[in-house]
């Protein structure tokens, strides 16, 4: 497989229907927004943010590259073969069960903190709010463009990443600064 395809130098790219699309489509922005995510998430793991967090941010890197299939696929026709392209309620429910482990090891947050901290936590902040525009990118797809678990799993990921951040802060020893 070449790197260079040379398909996309007029400024549009293919679906995984084979629909061709400018790369300013709002479908390709969406599925951008989670690339980037994950490339954020990739960093994090550069800064060893700690082995349990590490663990789960591989898996939840595993489920964006899935996220970006879900949302290059407009017509829903990814074989349900492609297991590691589907997204799912267990998924959804594993990311809560991190939150609340997570949250048991963390003072009560009782402000709005300031995004900052040790340089893993600071980097999960700012992948919040990547996720954040994601979500919201993925949301203006609209209702009828894209399956539903795809914003929960989003609205939920940006939970999860403010709750790691407060956490690898924590663990760091790096006090949280009140808004």
């Amino acid at each position: 497989m070449r790197i260079y395809t040379k398909t996309g130098d007029a400024g549009d790219t293919a679906l995984f229907d084979g629909t061709r699309v400018s790369k300013a489509d709002p479908r390709v922005d969406a599925y951008g927004e989670v690339d980037e995510l994950n490339a954020w998430l990739g960093l994090v793991r550069a800064n060893a943010p700690g082995p349990d967090i590490d663990a789960l941010l591989v898996h939840i890197q595993r489920d964006l590259f899935a996220m970006g299939a879900l949302l290059a696929d407009p017509r829903h026709r990814i074989a349900d073969r492609v297991t590691k392209a589907a997204l799912g309620e267990a998924d959804i429910a594993r990311l809560e069960q991190a939150i609340d482990i997570f949250e048991a090891e963390l003072p009560v947050l009782r402000r709005f903190i300031l995004p900052a901290g040790a340089v893993a936590g600071a980097m999960l902040h700012l992948a919040r709010t990547v996720c954040r525009r994601a979500e919201r990118r993925i949301v203006a797809l609209g209702r009828d463009e894209v399956d539903p678990i795809a914003v929960t799993y989003m609205n939920r990921l940006s939970d999860l990443l403010f709750v790691m951040a407060r956490l690898v802060n924590h663990r760091a020893g790096a006090p949280e600064a009140e808004w």
